[in-house]
């Protein structure tokens, strides 16, 4: 008989009742160090004071009242945003699925209002995940995700992760847009090189097409800027952001130029939830905390002690692991065992991490976690590593 809960998740026999910054509390006592964050949504740890304080406050007055009237929070947010980083405008969505639902829509309406109705094909990459939606599957196009689900949406090609003689070759009249994840989550802590991110720039803008950044992971402070793509030194013309945005509370939005938001007017697009009150007084609180240049620094001073600790990790158990890979705090360990025979008997060392692709497990800790936490959580993650190398000996 089927589960009242449609059994699309494959769950770990784990059941969290309280978080306390990076540590979570299992229903039967056990304290596990969180290394997923919710993959990477809990910027600042569970329940964390400042935002519990808002989230209250926020509550008390009002939770919702729709997109039909102005919302205080969702302009103080957006206007934060926009000061704050490329974008002239904002859009807030509930999620980053919605997020590249309006991105997709944004840049073919945008070539249709200039004349050019034609250039409705965006180019991505393979490795991609832009959502679950019928638009993110298609922009991302793995078999995995697709299977099934035809037919899907048409207007999409896909390329060679990073392949700048085939993105050139890719463009032609019909092309809108080229859609990429500066460092890649899903697909297995993959960054792209800063040269190649400002070379795709450059033939995005020799070609006159526009360049979407899906930053819903690796934005919102977890490189080390408040934005990946700030370390290539470039600019997208729309951006995709959510996870940790609202810090645990479901947020999302879409960044953009006023040139490349010109098509969109009142009527094209449009949301029940996205940007009410609790969410952006919410994010609105993160987006303080995270963009504040001092708080920056101690992300890529935490980034740097995790990284240390890790290559020692690799260096000492070399039957298990084989590299690190990643920046700031989105790093990966690839694997020679299983991966998911890694986070399985991290789950036995009551530590968490999250899988990936290219047999990668992630690190996605708070952006707070102390160095304190570090050191226990890699001796944690050392526990499970000497297990699997026992256990390969007994067999």
């Amino acid at each position: 008989m089927i589960s009242s809960v449609l059994p699309t998740y494959s769950r770990a026999p784990l059941e969290f009742v309280k978080g306390e910054g990076s540590w979570l509390v299992e229903r039967d006592g056990r304290r596990f160090l969180d290394l997923g964050s919710g993959i990477a949504v809990n910027a600042l740890g569970h329940a964390n004071p400042e935002l519990v304080e808002v989230l209250t406050r926020q509550a008390n007055d009002l939770w919702h009242v729709s997109n039909l009237y102005h919302i205080p929070q969702q302009e103080a947010l957006a206007d934060a945003l926009v000061d704050k980083t490329f974008a002239d405008t904002v859009f807030f969505t509930n999620s980053g699925t919605e997020a590249c639902e309006l991105a997709v829509k944004m840049v073919r309406k945008y070539f249709y209002e200039k004349g050019a109705p034609e250039r409705v094909e965006i180019i991505g990459f393979e490795g991609s995940f832009h959502g679950r939606s019928s638009a993110g599957i298609a922009a991302a196009g793995a078999e995995k995700m697709t299977k099934g689900f035809g037919p899907l949406l048409p207007g999409f090609k896909h390329l060679d992760w990073g392949d700048m003689a085939a993105l050139k070759a890719a463009i032609d009249e019909n092309t809108a847009a080229v859609i990429l994840e500066p460092v890649q989550g899903e697909g297995g802590i993959r960054p792209m090189a800063d040269e190649t991110l400002r070379e795709v720039r450059a033939i995005c803008d020799a070609a006159g097409i526009l360049l979407i950044l899906d930053e819903v992971q690796c934005g919102m402070g977890r490189t080390g800027k408040l934005f990946a793509h700030e370390w290539a030194g470039i600019t997208p013309d729309v951006m995709m952001v959510a996870k940790g945005i609202g810090g645990g509370f479901p947020l999302g939005a879409v960044l953009a130029t006023e040139d490349a938001a010109s098509g969109m007017t009142a009527g094209t697009h449009g949301s029940t939830y996205g940007g009410n009150p609790l969410g952006c007084a919410v994010g609105g609180k993160v987006m303080e905390i995270v963009s504040g240049p001092a708080f920056l620094e101690e992300v890529n001073a935490r980034a740097g002690a995790l990284r240390q600790r890790l290559e020692g990790l690799v260096a000492a158990h070399p039957d298990v692991f084989e590299e690190v890979r990643g920046t700031g705090l989105m790093l990966g360990l690839k694997c020679k065992v299983t991966n998911l025979d890694l986070v399985n008997a991290g789950y036995e060392a009551e530590v968490i991490t999250v899988p990936a692709a290219d047999n990668v497990v992630r690190l996605l800790p708070p952006l707070n976690i102390t160095e304190e936490e570090i050191a226990e959580a890699v001796n944690r993650l050392d526990k499970a590593a000497s297990a699997l190398e026992a256990a390969s000996s007994s067999c």
